[in-house]
């Protein structure tokens, strides 16, 4: 007999305490080794838990690497095999990179994190590299080679792929829209047209150029966003495109905002008839020997949105009411309410002061300057002010009117 020195074999003897699965193993008769779950266990990995939120990604085509983000909402799972809508996202000429992640920080992602709740969609995002347009052709292949991979990952549904931009993604996602006319279900673009900035000559054919994408896509629904004053792509180019949708019998729906400037995408993305309207709509098939999808009806609407609602004129005792100083749960003082004349006024602690305005009796805006915010006053069942909650699209923030205890 083979002799093992001791000091071997008192390393044996660890290994085997240290390993209780192995030395306790049952026999194989015991029917718990025989099961075929106890076997799988045994010789196969279990499949990791599929992250969700803004994943880093990367694709390579015609040898070089690009990197680019994808999101996937929080109930996505791997092994259910849902197949759930997807859009393609093409960001602006600010957020053109290589690190793949920038282009994350404004626009529809930047919606997405405000309100996850409203975009039940994996959303693909490509990263246009610094010395590119979307409107090149390499650009064109690298956003539907990152469409394509993460619609087979992530069984996304081809009936329910949507297409978008904003500003010089706008550009691209008309390219995209007039090449695979039938690959989008309904598409939403911000602040973009067809005349490129850097191809001043395309405006030569201002008269053909916006009949040429309408014919290409049939009723395929769009929906076009623009500022009113929009000084680096001008509101015109989203007007061409609208009358020639309009002229040939399409799907078109165009919201020009007032006091705009070229950031309406803010304003557009956070729209929450946007995502709804998206989902309301399905790709319509190329052959006609697949199941029929109705087409959607031809449709002209051009709205023109005002920055705020009219104001209301409220006489002086129902601004009186109103005034005092209100304060947090703890009782500081945020900010002061006084009327001047006919007007009424906030003023901060920093002694900022505000003007606002009646959208009703008892909710405000600020008057001037870009805030969207809105001061709602509330009254407690005395009909007495007693509270006014600031409100924005993310959250709101409740004060106490304060009231001195010698008027009590």
């Amino acid at each position: 007999m083979i002799r093992f020195p001791r000091s071997l074999a008192a390393c044996l003897l660890l290994a085997a305490v240290a390993s209780p699965s192995h030395a306790l193993a049952p026999a194989p008769s015991d029917p718990i080794s025989s099961s075929p779950a106890s076997s799988k266990s045994h010789h196969e990995k279990p499949e990791p838990p599929q992250e969700t939120g803004f994943l880093n990604r990367k694709i390579e085509l015609h040898g070089t690497t690009y990197r680019f983000q994808v999101y996937l909402p929080e109930e996505w799972r791997r092994d259910d095999r849902k197949q759930w809508p997807i859009i393609l996202a093409l960001h602006g000429r600010g957020e053109r990179g290589s690190e793949g992640m920038w282009q994350t920080q404004i626009g529809l992602p930047q919606e997405v994190r405000d309100h996850p709740e409203r975009w039940p969609f994996i959303i693909v995002m490509p990263q246009c590299p610094q010395a590119n347009y979307w409107t090149d052709p390499e650009m064109i292949a690298m956003a539907m080679a990152t469409l394509d991979q993460e619609t087979a990952e992530f069984h996304a549904d081809p009936d329910r792929t949507y297409l978008t931009g904003l500003s010089l993604g706008g550009y691209g996602a008309w390219e995209l829209a007039r090449t695979y006319p039938h690959r989008w279900a309904a598409i939403a673009i911000v602040a973009s047209g067809i005349f490129w900035s850097y191809a001043p000559e395309r405006w030569q054919e201002s008269q053909t150029l916006p009949a040429e994408y309408a014919r290409a896509l049939g009723r395929t629904p769009v929906w076009l966003f623009h500022g009113a004053d929009d000084p680096v792509v001008p509101p015109r180019e989203s007007e061409l495109m609208f009358d020639a949708f309009k002229a040939s019998g399409g799907h078109i729906r165009f919201w020009l905002y007032q006091g705009y400037k070229h950031d309406c995408w803010t304003r557009a993305y956070n729209e929450p008839d946007l995502p709804r309207w998206l989902l309301a709509h399905r790709a319509q098939p190329a052959n006609p020997a697949q199941p029929n999808i109705p087409e959607p009806p031809s449709l002209a609407e051009r709205l023109v949105i005002p920055f705020h609602p009219p104001a209301i004129k409220l006489p002086t005792p129902q601004l009186d009411a109103l005034a005092g100083e209100y304060r947090d749960l703890n009782g500081h003082p945020v900010i002061t309410i006084y009327r001047q004349g006919e007007q009424l006024f906030e003023k901060s602690l920093q002694g900022e002061v505000g003007e606002l305005a009646a959208e009703s009796p008892t909710v405000f805006y600020y008057l001037n300057g870009s805030s969207t915010n809105r001061l709602i006053f509330e009254r407690d069942p005395q009909g007495r002010i007693n509270a006014l909650v600031l409100r924005d699209d993310r959250h709101e923030e409740r004060w106490e009117k304060h009231t001195p205890s010698s008027t009590r």
